[in-house]
């Protein structure tokens, strides 16, 4: 039960988004997965740390897709990189069973998290903290990772 209201409460926030708090909660969902990767390793849990790697990879590369190369230019192409990088540590990690990717990884990502949330436009940091009250919601655009 208490599952399902998690679940109802994360689809919601995503729903009501900002743009801008998607892409935070897309680090804070690679992020997770890293950390929960880094325990199954020391745990030798060889399946669960392959799963968290691979989901952690798919939110990377997500992210990856997602940014506009012609609009944002250097700046982009470089967070493509990045990204890039990242990925590749995450292969590293799987294939050599070991935690430096991985810390690497989430270090890298971390920063960019904080580089987002500091770049985030008023209302959208608002809606980071829920416990507040919403006077009124604004309806965004979808956003297309597939360019």
């Amino acid at each position: 039960m208490r599952h399902q209201e998690y679940q109802n409460y994360f689809e919601d926030e995503v729903l009501a988004a900002h743009p801008c708090r998607l892409i935070q909660l897309l680090y804070e969902g690679a992020l997770d997965s890293i950390r929960s990767a880094r325990r199954y390793l020391r745990a030798g849990d060889i399946r669960a740390r392959s799963r968290a790697i691979s989901k952690a990879m798919a939110i990377v590369t997500e992210l990856s897709l997602s940014v506009d190369v012609a609009k944002g230019g250097e700046v982009s192409r470089n967070l493509v990189d990045l990204y890039g990088y990242v990925e590749k540590l995450l292969i590293q990690a799987n294939v050599e069973q070991s935690e430096a990717p991985l810390e690497e990884a989430e270090r890298l990502l971390a920063t960019l998290l904080e580089a987002w949330k500091n770049c985030a436009p008023p209302e959208s940091k608002a809606a980071m903290h829920p416990s507040e009250p919403v006077l009124e919601r604004e309806t965004y655009e979808p956003i297309s990772c597939a360019y």
